[in-house]
């Protein structure tokens, strides 16, 4: 694996800042470093990756996540002798499947494209990843986790963390064994990976499971579910979902005088950001438990976490460790001259080398080699790790 190079002056790293936080849709972000060799031969002009996820939108925290830790790794290769150059090509979808689609096309047009981190989200994946693989063209999600993405037969497909088949289990083990709740009332967003994940708990819970119930996006009025919860008796809750509404639903919960002590509030990765903190008013987020198949960022191998506080003025936050991780694969790829997407797709498939998260090496179906699931808490209004669930 190449070695870690820290960004060397501050104006490098408040540009770099600069151009994570100011997301466009299909915008380019020029992340090449002045003082860096341009190259060799084998180099071709213009040559990009893309970043396919949300960076506007009420879920663009996650998004923006995983582009600052793209960025770091493009910043640190281009700062290398000789590298070639790559340019980072950003893809807002704001975490909506209807933009998909002419964002997958925009990207499958533009030749300089080569590979793709992303999409981040599971619904924008099953629309967008069909073309990507039409194309040729190799994404690698650091965040989408609906298993069925990996069933499709396609071939550009890959993940660096683990899908819900492994998390959905283990957010039901922590409820029942570690919290000691017996009945848990089950709600989802209704998206492809909130009711996917949801679905899945519900299955894993069996008798424990007293109740169902769905929501939408963008719901803000959550008083008729706190009703029902209340009603039902149930002592824990898991929401599949993201952090806006999962941290409304848990204010509300809260306001209603059901406190984590009487009904124990679960989510999962979508809802593991300090937006939830900040939707549910604060003080009611504590206590409040989040499950999700990423490492804690404070555990990555060698000086990421320095690296990106450096880079960005804040510690690094979910998925900015896997982003990092699957633009590293890309761009090792092209470093050893793997510059067109026939060739960086088949290196990819042979990838197998340590990253910042975990040994990075993917199956036939584009899965990980290694997974594990985290438990999180809402602790002094912060989000940090509590435990690895099974270990």
């Amino acid at each position: 694996m190449r070695p870690i190079v820290k960004i060397a002056t501050p104006v490098a790293a408040a540009a770099l800042l600069l151009a994570a936080c100011g997301g466009t849709t299909g915008g380019s972000s020029d992340t090449s470093s002045s003082g860096a060799a341009s190259g060799g031969g084998d180099c071709p002009e213009g040559i990009s990756i893309g970043f396919f996820g949300a960076l506007t939108g009420p879920d663009a925290n996650l998004g923006v996540n995983i582009n600052n830790g793209v960025k770091l790794a493009v910043e640190e290769h281009n700062a290398e002798s000789g590298a070639c150059q790559v340019a980072v090509e950003e893809y807002d979808s704001q975490g909506l499947p209807d933009q998909a689609t002419g964002l997958a096309t925009q990207a499958v047009g533009d030749e300089n494209v080569v590979g793709i981190v992303g999409p981040a989200f599971s619904g924008e994946s099953k629309v967008a990843d069909p073309l990507f693989d039409e194309a040729g063209l190799v994404g690698i999600t650091p965040s989408a986790t609906n298993p069925a993405l990996s069933e499709n037969g396609w071939g550009t497909f890959f993940r660096v963390l683990g899908n819900d088949a492994t998390q959905g289990p283990a957010a039901a083990t922590y409820i029942t064994d570690t919290l000691g709740k017996q009945k848990v009332y089950v709600v989802d967003d209704a998206t492809e990976y909130g009711k996917g994940l949801a679905d899945l708990v519900r299955q894993d819970l069996g008798a424990a499971k007293v109740k169902d119930n769905t929501v939408q996006k963008g719901q803000t009025d959550f008083s008729a579910v706190v009703s029902d919860i209340r009603g039902s008796g149930a002592d824990a809750v898991f929401f599949g979902g993201y952090y806006a509404e999962a941290g409304l639903l848990l204010k509300q919960m809260r306001d209603a005088g059901l406190t984590q002590e009487q009904v124990a509030f679960v989510s999962d990765d979508g809802a593991k950001d300090q937006g939830l903190v900040e939707a549910a008013g604060g003080p009611a987020a504590e206590g409040a438990i989040l499950t999700c198949p990423c490492l804690p960022p404070e555990e990555a191998e060698g000086t990421f976490a320095a690296d990106y506080e450096e880079a960005y003025g804040t510690a690094p936050a979910t998925y900015s460790a896997e982003g990092y991780d699957a633009a590293t694969i890309l761009l090792e790829g092209i470093s050893e001259g793997n510059v067109t997407r026939e060739d960086l797709l088949a290196y990819v498939k042979s990838y197998d080398a340590p990253g910042v998260t975990k040994q990075l090496k993917f199956d036939e179906k584009g899965e990980p080699s290694e997974i594990s699931v985290w438990a999180y808490k809402v602790q002094n209004g912060e989000i940090v790790a509590d435990q690895e669930i099974g270990s």
